[in-house]
């Protein structure tokens, strides 16, 4: 019970003795802005232990639940086992691999023999690594829609190692000779000096290159078989803000080209010896060509000269005018209608083909074996073949030394000429083998009764500019042997040089090559648009062309065709090198095809067929300053189905027109500069 105390009057309570283990708490101060509220006091009692996991809310598993559950757990576990780790492993080597290839190329821009090689090794190692990582995930290639991409990948790391394969043996091959490629190397010096002391150390290496040509040939063409398996159609054109398409297409594009370079090279460097006199000397009659009056083979022929070669050295022998070397011809063969019809001046009166004009047909070959022919009943005799030049030869190789002196002439260069808008040697070859003036034959003999004084500067500065230009390209510190090589080498794949040989083994190397100027054979849609300036001065030093095909395939696998060519001359009418081009225009097309309709002509030819093609021609004049467009619609004679293949071989002379292709969804843009292959998926 509770005593109670009086204090100061006030009864007080005297607590009684507190209960064992009860502590009497600390009074609090009560809060004005939260309401008292009375809480009865908690009884204390003793904490029970408690099991955490036992107080969770229990599930149960049986039946159908418990199935799902696991089955679930199983998923997980095998993506995780199957996709997620794997897939890590391959993104991580491959972040690898595309670092290790940056400095493969690094390596490769410094054209520095001995890093190639290390990096190359390098990258093999990284390749490798990948590759067995790419194992674990390539079951996935089975699955719809990523299988194809994952398939792709494994034919593009295939393809990677063949090609790293192909690389390493070409470095080890052109070791010795790195140098003319302009690629640095740890070997003592040769002792080499000029450009023909180390072509001469080359030719003479020849054949202990030529067994090696095979052995890189099989390795890219195993890169090429597992490439061909990729459609890069089917990827997207930007991803992630990235081009995707396009670089895909230019890697094959840029392997393909590079598996058919080394191909046809073989047989080309077994002709060297041929070609080069080394067994014995060889004498070749040089045509000059002149591409800015463009005609079938690649321009009028407007000189030419005889010249020796002799363990690869070149020697001129004699040079003179077409012009003169027609004067002695009796013409006997019936001119094309196109020539007789156009041309006039000398056919007006007689109706026989010149010698200047044989070039008519679009096959080098065939022209040269016609021209050959009648040039032997005036004294061209004695040649083991025929090497057409143009002007962008020459152009490209005063690019590659520099300007040059010709004594008597003055000196030439690349460099712009304002008064023509084009290279100063180009104006004044056009000076002086062509100042302006009627030119009037005699219409019984038909030789040249009156020209302009100047008509034979062309024979007078043939020879001196071909010594000028040999001396000087030979005569060159090897330092500068890149540059003329590539000069070489890019005037050959653009046809800018033209090869007839009467020699069947060296006349098959230079065809391989690309180099025969020949209307190719071929198993599929093919292309070839060939034009002839007919008496229109030099206007194809201004004319342009830009081509555009449109291909439709039916259901049916039938095709139809619509190539539409613009021609273009920006600049004005001078009277001397530009004036209206009067043009023949030639389309070969699979023989066979079906002209549907032809506009823009103002003369049309009946369809024919020549050289194993059907033929679609007409003419037109393109005015300076003026744009003329002509389309020609035609059917295949054939039906494709998955695949459509395309060849595309570009006219000798021509700079390189603008190409257009359409094919459904599939669209291209290029610059033709030498002949083209396409293989599409429909």
């Amino acid at each position: 019970m509770e005593e109670k105390e009086q204090v100061g009057g006030i009864p007080q309570i005297k607590p009684t003795e507190a209960e064992p283990d009860v502590v009497p708490a600390a009074p609090k101060e009560e809060s004005i802005l939260v309401p008292k509220v009375e809480i009865p006091a908690a009884v204390p009692t003793a904490t029970p232990k408690t099991n955490f996991l036992k107080s969770l809310p229990k599930i149960s598993f049986a039946g159908k639940g418990r199935k799902i559950a696991i089955g679930v757990g199983i998923f997980l576990l095998a993506f995780i086992v199957l996709i997620v780790i794997p897939g890590l492993s391959v993104y991580g080597k491959s972040k690898a691999l595309y670092k290790q290839t940056q400095a493969l190329a690094a390596s490769a821009k410094g054209q520095n023999l001995q890093a190639m090689k290390a990096e190359i090794g390098k990258t093999k190692t990284s390749l490798t690594s990948l590759r067995s990582s790419f194992t674990f995930i390539y079951w996935t290639k089975f699955i719809p829609f990523i299988g194809s991409y994952v398939a792709d990948a494994e034919h593009g790391l295939k393809a990677y190692g063949y090609g790293l394969d192909a690389a390493e043996i070409t470095l080890t091959t052109v070791e010795p000779y790195a140098d003319i490629l302009g690629i640095t190397t740890d070997l003592g010096a040769d002792g080499a000096k000029t450009a023909q002391e180390r072509i001469d150390f080359v030719v003479k290496a020849i054949p202990t290159i030529i067994p090696k040509i095979d052995e890189i040939l099989a390795k890219a063409n195993q890169a090429k078989a597992e490439i061909d398996a990729v459609n890069p159609n089917r990827y997207p054109v930007k991803f992630a803000g990235r081009e995707v398409r396009e670089p895909m297409k230019k890697a094959i594009d840029m392997l393909n080209e590079g598996v058919g370079l080394v191909s046809q090279s073989k047989p080309l460097l077994e002709a060297a010896p041929y070609l080069l006199g080394l067994d014995s000397p060889r004498q070749y009659l040089l045509l000059f060509q002149n591409d800015k009056e463009l005609r079938p083979t690649g321009g009028f022929m407007t000189a030419y000269a005889i010249m020796k070669v002799e363990e690869a050295k070149f020697e001129p022998v004699a040079s003179d005018d077409i012009y003169n070397l027609d004067a002695k011809y009796r013409p006997r063969i019936p001119a094309p209608e196109p020539i007789s019809k156009y041309i006039k001046g000398p056919y007006i009166l007689s109706k026989n083909l010149r010698l200047r004009d044989m070039n008519w047909s679009p096959d080098f070959t065939e022209s040269m074996q016609l021209f050959t022919k009648e040039a032997e009943s005036v004294g061209v005799k004695g040649i083991d073949g025929v090497i057409a030049v143009d002007t962008q030869l020459l152009v490209n190789l005063l690019d590659a030394i520099g300007p040059i002196g010709v004594s008597g002439f003055g000196n030439f260069s690349t460099q712009n000429e304002p008064k023509c808008n084009c290279p100063q040697v180009i104006y004044e070859l056009e000076s002086f083998a062509d100042t302006e003036g009627p030119i009037v034959w005699d219409p019984v003999s038909g030789k040249i009764v009156f020209a302009p004084p100047n008509i034979d500067n062309r024979k007078k500065i043939i020879g001196p500019l071909m010594n000028s230009i040999l001396a000087n390209s030979l005569g060159q510190p090897k330092e500068k042997l890149p540059k003329l090589a590539e000069a070489a080498f890019k005037s050959l794949l653009e046809k800018h040089v033209l090869f007839y040989l009467y020699d069947e083994k060296a006349q098959a190397g230079v065809t391989s090559f690309g180099v025969a100027g020949t209307i190719k054979e071929y198993d599929g849609d093919y292309l070839a648009i060939n034009d002839a300036n007919l008496g229109g001065r030099k206007s194809n030093l201004y004319a342009t062309q830009e081509v555009e095909q449109e291909i439709v395939v039916a259901k049916d696998g039938s095709v139809e065709k619509t190539v539409t060519i613009t021609y273009k001359n920006p600049e004005k009418h001078d009277g001397w090198l530009n004036s209206v081009l009067p043009n023949w225009v030639r389309i070969y097309v699979p023989k066979g095809s079906t002209l549907v309709a032809a506009e823009g002509l103002e003369d049309k030819a009946d369809p024919y067929e020549e050289l194993d093609k059907t033929v679609f021609a007409g003419f037109f004049q393109l005015r300076p300053e003026g744009v003329s467009r002509v389309t020609f619609k035609y059917k295949l004679p054939f039906k494709v189905t998955k695949d459509y293949k395309l060849l595309i071989q570009k006219q000798p002379g021509t700079d390189k027109p603008l190409y257009h292709l359409k094919l459904g969804k599939t669209q291209e843009e290029f610059f033709l500069k030498t002949d083209k292959e396409f293989r599409l998926r429909i």
